[in-house]
């Protein structure tokens, strides 16, 4: 039995080294970023079986979406967007050189338009201003939505999509697979019964159930109602979000409502997912309004999207040319911080030429592992001049960032990798001083609620609370 055993052990050893050689080989030639291609080598080489399963469901590959929708998508921008290409647009001098970097940075996410923008910081009054906008509705309502409970809120908001559907109204609803899986066929019956068409994106299905696929949802919230009327952000549709239904502990989220034409870009990102999910899209023209038919609002607005079936990766640019290019303050509220090298860098660089850089983050994150990585990023941040506050309880999932006096992005993207290479997501940001001011009164209300971090604080941490956090971030490039 001993020798049979040391055959054994001699056998593996060359079995190990093929394999993290082969290991190796296929990650450097996936072309990920350095620090992403390390620590899956390191997880597929000295955790084999546990690696493996972890990339088969969780790996970032990247997602081919169906050709054809592609294809149709993009003719239809060409062609919606063809007559009102040689447009300009009057931007807010502050705002000037900010969205000429943005614009740069972003490439295709699409040319910024005009609406009217109102902020919503609690559930409560966003869904009532959804609620009415559909029953205002006369052509279409388009939504999508990652997580859609099938409690009062989810229940009440199909009803009243009941009603317009019934009033002939042409009612499409996408959720996701995954985050939506609660509500079941026998929940979306009586919309279905009244001529609504719901839809699953990447259903985890036995029959259509795929390992690559599971991992690829859409993060996105979007609204659309008759092509001028939007809503996106950070709140799904679920009790949690408003204290009508949940009281205090109610989560502070941040929501927008879009009015005008910068809703097109919403309606398309709507589109592109309505069509890969097996939707219907014949005479897309008709669900946008005529050229001229809007007419110009106020303030300027850009619709950023991205998503693992593209290679720009314009949300992670947004952000990051957002805050490289900031010269007075920058006002970052998320749920989950595990930046990557390049919007680390960004932040600090911004602390040390004397931008007021403020991170607002939750006191305790639902992703213990997440958690513990985002505090390993404290130190050099707080040594840079940055200040980082916690909020909560309750709980924190607002997804803004403000920069200078005339820049606020509001989304569905957390600032991570998840949300930056991996999620589908969507994010307005609007060139304007009075969005931006609003947001910032937002932040400094929330900072009321929240603890500020020191350096003290982050070096007096118990040795195995630095270790947890040290070693979490070698992770960090595949949370």
């Amino acid at each position: 039995m001993d020798a049979l055993e040391g055959l054994l052990w001699a056998a593996l050893t060359p079995l190990e080294v093929v394999w993290v050689i082969a290991v190796a080989v296929y990650m450097v030639m996936q072309r990920r970023s350095a620090q992403a291609t390390m620590a899956w080598i390191f997880v597929l080489a000295f955790l084999p079986l546990f690696g493996v399963l972890v990339y088969f469901f969780f790996g970032p590959r990247r997602f081919e979406r169906r050709k054809r929708r592609r294809a149709r998508a993009l003719r239809t921008v060409e062609r919606t967007t063809a007559a009102d290409a040689g447009a300009s647009l009057e931007v807010p001098d502050p705002a000037t050189r900010l969205m000429s970097l943005c614009e740069a940075a972003v490439g295709l996410a699409g040319r910024p338009r005009t609406a009217e923008v109102r902020i919503f910081t609690e559930g409560r009054a966003k869904y009532a201003a959804l609620e009415a906008a559909i029953a205002e509705a006369t052509h279409h309502v388009h939504l999508e939505y990652y997580i859609w409970e099938p409690d009062r809120i989810g229940t009440r908001l199909r009803d009243r999509l009941c009603e317009r559907a019934k009033a002939g109204v042409k009612v499409r609803v996408l959720v996701d697979g995954f985050g939506s899986s609660k509500a079941h066929d026998r929940f979306w019956k009586p919309l279905r019964d009244a001529g609504g068409d719901v839809r699953r994106f990447n259903a985890l299905t036995l029959a259509r159930w795929r390992p690559r696929m599971a991992n690829f949802r859409t993060h996105r919230k979007i609204v659309v109602v008759d092509g001028t009327v939007g809503f996106t952000g950070g709140m799904n549709v679920t009790d949690v979000h408003t204290d009508e239904h949940t009281g205090e502990e109610a989560w502070r989220d941040t929501h927008v409502e879009l009015r005008g034409l910068a809703v097109k870009g919403l309606q398309m990102v709507f589109f592109e997912d309505w069509l890969y999910a097996g939707g219907d899209a014949r005479d897309i023209d008709a669900y946008l309004p005529a050229p001229g038919s809007v007419p110009a609002a106020s303030r300027v607005c850009q619709i950023v999207s991205s998503g693992p079936d593209e290679n720009l990766d314009a949300i992670h640019k947004l952000f990051f040319a957002s805050i490289a290019g900031a010269g007075a303050r920058v006002l970052l509220t998320t749920p989950y911080f595990v930046p990557d090298e390049a919007t680390f860098h960004a932040l600090t660089t911004a602390a040390l030429r004397g931008a007021d850089v403020r991170i607002l983050v939750p006191k305790g994150g639902d992703v213990p592992l997440v958690a513990a990585a985002a505090r390993s990023y404290y130190p050099e941040l707080l040594e840079a001049g940055a200040r980082i506050f916690e909020y909560g309880p309750p709980v924190l999932h607002s997804k803004t960032l403000v920069v200078d006096d005339a820049l606020a992005l509001v989304g569905t993207a957390n600032f991570d990798n998840r949300s930056f290479r991996l999620n589908f997501e969507v994010v307005v940001a609007a060139y304007d001083a009075g969005t931006a001011d609003e947001l910032a009164r937002a932040f400094e209300h929330d900072l009321t609620h929240a603890r500020e971090i020191t350096l003290a604080m982050v070096r007096g941490a118990p040795f195995h609370t630095r270790l947890a956090a040290s070693a979490a971030r070698l992770l960090s490039p595949i949370l």
